[in-house]
C-alpha cells in the first residue's frame, strides 16, 4: 500500500433533497447544529459575531464544538458561493472542500479533506479519525434531510453508565 495517499481522502453521499437545501444545511450556525455540531459560532471579517441563522461568508472564522468532546475546533471559511461549494480550514493544517451536485432527484455531496500531514500521528488522527467522523456526519445529514431522524447520541454518560451496570 505504498502508493496510498495519506494526505487526503474523499467521502461521497447521495441525499434525496435539492442542492440548495443541502447547501443551506452547511451554511449557518443554526443549520450546522441541526445535524453536525452541538454548537457552532462564526465571526465575520469585521470581528462581529454572525447571527445563528445568517449565511456564512468568505473570511468568517468559526468555533465548533461536538457533543461529547471538550474544547472547540476553529478555522476559517475560504469559499462559500451560496449555492454548491464550500471550502474551509479544518483540523489545522487541513482543508475541506464540500461540493453539491444535482444527481437525479437529489444531490451528490462530495467532501475532500486534504493537506493532512503524513506522519503516523496525523495519519491516525486526521486521516483515519476524520474519515470515520465525516462518514458518520454525512450519514446523519442524509438522515436529517430525508427523514428527520438525528443519529447523534447527545448524552454519552447514559450509554457509559448503562454499560458499566
Amino acid at each position: 500500500m505504498a502508493d496510498y495517499d495519506w494526505s487526503r481522502f474523499t467521502k461521497r453521499i447521495a441525499v434525496n433533497a435539492p442542492v440548495q437545501e443541502v447547501y443551506l444545511a452547511w451554511a449557518s450556525s443554526f443549520a450546522l447544529e441541526s445535524w453536525f455540531l452541538s454548537e457552532a459560532s462564526f465571526v465575520n471579517s469585521f470581528h462581529h459575531d454572525r447571527d445563528k441563522d445568517s449565511p456564512i461568508q468568505v473570511g468568517d472564522t468559526y468555533a465548533w464544538r461536538w457533543y461529547g468532546k471538550d474544547g472547540n475546533d476553529s478555522g476559517t471559511i475560504l469559499e462559500a458561493n451560496g449555492k454548491d461549494r464550500l471550502v474551509f480550514t479544518f483540523a489545522d493544517p487541513c482543508k475541506v472542500t464540500v461540493t453539491f451536485t444535482e444527481q437525479g432527484i437529489g444531490t451528490l455531496v462530495e467532501l475532500v479533506q486534504e493537506n493532512i500531514p503524513t506522519d503516523d500521528e496525523h495519519k491516525a488522527k486526521y486521516h483515519i479519525g476524520c474519515t470515520q467522523g465525516w462518514t458518520f456526519y454525512l450519514a446523519n445529514l442524509k438522515s436529517i434531510l430525508e427523514g428527520g431522524i438525528d443519529l447523534r447520541h447527545k448524552e454519552p454518560g447514559v450509554v457509559r453508565d448503562a454499560v458499566n451496570v
